[in-house]
């Protein structure tokens, strides 16, 4: 029986080869997106799922306010002080690390190597983490200082097949030599924690200041609970322990707990790898969801309408014995066997396809992944489901045929389920138009992302790691690159415009001392403001003399550059009024407001503006570069040329301004690029299910368009009766679609303080667009069918 019915399935498959095609193509088309976006979404949610004591693990997050200021987040920055006091304060925590993710010069056998994965973690490590040590000895591999470990790739990099254990190197010029204890397994692409090299903490020799003080937040903090449910009573108890450790020093310092397992998805504070976001995840499943249902609906659409051919057949089999659930279980199988063929060839495209996904995903996905179990299992689940969603309601149109009725050919005067196919066509167009209002309005708010005025230029700026033994040098440095024609100006900071700044705290001298507002603070040289294309509303740039005088010894004196929200903050109404008075930064540096700068976008367009306070030092972490951009590959290649003459203990590394920029919003550009993809194929399927319903229509009003043509119709009068039904349609899918994308898209945008606004040409267009398409769509065979000599169509008559 079951040979029998699909060798019926096959014949009848291989007879109707442009609806075959059509609805292969398009389920293939429709899996294939699935399991790119299933793959991608499995991979976002196993983040750190091989941590065995992953719900256990909590991850500090520091908060902070002086006396009369808001509260304001350090994020998952906190001081070296909180390991240790938590540990030995809240019987719930088992254990707690301090770790630091740092870019370090790699100096091994006098070959420099920049190394961007250099952590530094505690001993007690590998106790919290599941990462498996393959050589050494988990309780001593970090146990002290200037001992370290290496992952297995990067021991290979460095030592090749020699024994990495034993081996020493030291960190750039300095004199401190480090030995590797262990080699560790390479991290997984699904963990939050990524490092090559992995140092004792004890290596950073951080003094017992530090140690004693909650400030200074440049470490992250992690706690080991004793069982899950002591994070919520671990954080009951914080805010009066540290309301009672900050008792009359003017501030207040607090930490909220952070589940580990919920960093990734949830967390709006950044880790050692960028976070995603799970409304994302949600989307993208949406879109996944949506794309299926509209291949089924093609599906489901082109059966229905063939219904009427395969009438006959089921006439005569029903009045030679056959049952209804036979025919049902027929019809069903058919579908069943559409769909295993284009699981078969979506798992092969998939397969195919998956470099140019992980490219636009940023991603290192596997196609073993797909071939698991796992995957397979779920992926025949929504293979049965497709076949009984999409087939049934065929099936059961077609079984449901009264013998007596077909026989006689009364049949074909019915419109037995055209209903059906019109809402399908409206839910297919329904989706289409929503997906391209989503994509429009993403990219033009990812368009208002890269064009907005952001108060300074990050146009051909190159940026330059430095390192301490670099300082001496620096002015030459500076002098020699600007030797070159196409370099504008060079300048010296510890962060560029993009980067931010660091926690500081300020005060006017009219204030109380033990009255300070938080703020944002970047140490720069005289020439940071030129090289950032900075506007200066009011006061006058740094000197290098201004540098000279803030690095005294004594009576050191601190000219300040504020942006507008600082100055307003301070309490001076006008940018000018707030010139030539006297403040103070972290109290330890007093000085006077030379300048104050237009406000500028220091973090993402997801924030509002905050304060900012630029003030003179003699170090820096970066040098930046302002080129001309006439002639870049000339003027990179001057510059590695004077680099590796005057810097040779540090490899010539660079990154572009605009780059670091653009990472600000890696989720969103990455959304932009997947909407763009799948809103395209979404629409190609819902055109590809409308190219046949109006193949079939055609064909079956051809006697129509006959006599109307013997009556003296013209071509034109015939396109439009055939395609008006397909248009009003598509208009109706457009009344539904927009209100559901306008709600949407009004949601998405408000994670945005700074938007572009939807406009109502964005709506006409993707209306425009979608009637558009459904007329060239139709035309084709109302053309086709106007163009038919009438004879010919006439002749059965």
């Amino acid at each position: 029986m079951f040979k029998n019915y699909f060798k019926i399935a096959f014949r009848n498959l291989w007879k109707n080869k442009t609806s075959s095609a059509i609805n292969i193509f398009g389920l293939t088309i429709g899996l294939t997106s699935c399991l790119l976006i299933a793959l991608y979404i499995k991979h976002e949610l196993s983040f750190d799922d091989f941590e065995k004591k992953g719900d256990r693990i909590a991850r500090v997050i520091m908060q902070y306010s002086f006396d009369g200021s808001p509260e304001t987040s350090g994020g998952n920055y906190t001081s070296v002080r909180v390991a240790p006091v938590f540990k030995r304060t809240f019987p719930e925590v088992e254990s707690a690390i301090k770790m630091m993710l740092r870019e370090r010069i790699i100096n091994y056998n006098d070959k420099y190597i920049d190394e961007k994965k250099f952590m530094f973690a505690d001993s007690t490590f590998f106790d919290m983490f599941s990462f498996k040590l393959l050589q050494g000895d988990v309780h001593s591999a970090l146990s002290g200082p200037y001992k370290a470990v290496v992952t297995e790739s990067t021991a290979k990099k460095y030592f090749g097949n020699e024994d990495a254990v034993g081996k020493t190197f030291r960190l750039g010029s300095d004199s401190n030599l480090y030995i590797i204890t262990g080699v560790v397994e390479d991290c997984p692409a699904n963990s939050q924690i990524q490092f090559n090299f992995m140092a004792s903490f004890s290596s950073l020799g951080i003094s017992r200041e530090h140690e004693n003080s909650y400030w200074n937040a440049n470490f992250t903090t992690y706690l080991l609970l004793r069982d899950k449910k002591s994070i919520a009573t671990l954080q009951a108890k914080l805010p009066a322990f540290m309301k009672k450790e900050m008792e009359g020093q003017g501030a207040t310092v607090n930490f909220f707990l952070e589940p580990f397992d919920q960093i990734h998805l949830h967390s709006p504070y950044a880790g050692f790898v960028p976070n995603n976001n799970i409304s994302y995840i949600y989307i993208l499943a949406g879109v996944a969801l949506l794309i299926l249902v509209i291949a089924c609906s093609t599906y489901i659409n082109l059966s229905t309408a063939r219904s009427i051919e395969r009438a006959k057949e089921v006439g005569v089999r029903k009045v030679i014995g056959a049952e209804k659930k036979q025919l049902f279980w027929q019809f069903i199988g058919e579908s069943g066997l559409m769909c295993m063929i284009a699981l078969v060839l979506s798992f092969i495209a998939a397969a195919l396809l998956l470099p140019a996904f992980n490219q636009l995903t940023d991603k290192e996905l596997h196609a073993a992944s797909l071939f698991s179990a796992q995957f397979i299992l779920f992926s025949l689940l929504v293979v049965v489901s497709v076949s009984l969603i999409a087939g049934s309601y065929p099936a059961l149109v077609l079984t449901g045929f009264q013998p007596v009725k077909v026989l006689k050919g009364s049949f074909k005067n019915t419109g037995s389920g055209q209903w059906l196919r019109k809402s399908l066509i409206v839910f297919q167009f329904a989706i289409s138009v929503f997906l391209i209002v989503s994509t429009f309005i993403i990219q033009k708010q990812l368009y208002y992302i890269q064009h907005k005025d952001l108060g300074y230029s990050r146009e051909h700026v190159l940026m330059l790691p430095l390192t301490n033994s670099m300082q001496k040098n620096i002015r030459l440095i500076k002098q020699e690159f600007r030797q070159n024609p196409d370099i504008i100006s060079v300048s010296e900071c510890d962060r560029s415009p993009v980067e931010g700044g660091g926690g500081y705290n300020m005060r006017s001298a009219t204030m109380p001392a033990n009255q300070q507002i938080a703020v944002f603070a970047n140490p720069i040289d005289e020439d940071y403001i030129e090289t950032t294309g900075m506007q200066i509303i009011a006061g006058a740039n740094l000197t290098e003399q201004d540098i000279k005088n803030a690095s005294l010894d004594t009576l050191a004196t601190f000219q300040f550059i504020l942006n507008e929200s600082a100055a307003k903050q301070l309490g001076w109404k006008t940018p000018q009024e707030a010139i030539g008075k006297k403040m103070f930064l972290d109290d330890t540096r007093p000085g006077y407001v030379k300048a104050v700068v237009k406000d500028y976008h220091f973090q993402s367009l997801h924030d509002p503006i905050k304060s900012m306070v630029l003030f003179p030092e003699n170090w820096g972490t970066r040098l930046l570069v302002k080129l001309r951009g006439n002639n870049l590959p000339g003027t990179i290649s001057f510059l590695e040329t004077k680099w590796k003459e005057l810097v040779p203990t540090r490899p010539f590394e660079y990154r572009f301004m605009d780059e670091d920029y653009n990472k600000l919003y890696n989720a969103e550009l990455r959304l932009g690029k997947v909407m763009n993809l799948f809103s395209t194929i979404a629409i190609v399927l819902a055109c590809l299910g409308l190219f046949g319903l109006s193949s079939y229509s055609a064909q079956q009003r051809i006697k129509e368009i006959g006599i109307r043509k013997v009556l003296g119709a013209s071509v034109g009068s015939i396109v439009i009766a055939l395609s008006k039904d397909f248009v009003k349609l598509s208009l109706i899918a457009i009344l539904i679609a927009v209100p559901v994308a306008w709600w949407a898209m009004s949601k998405w945008l408000q994670d945005f303080v700074y938007r572009t606004n939807m406009s109502w040409s964005i709506y006409f267009i993707a209306g425009a667009v979608t009637i558009l398409l459904a007329v060239a769509t139709v035309s084709f065979h109302a053309i086709r069918a106007a163009l038919m000599n009438p004879v010919k169509s006439l002749r059965s008559e």
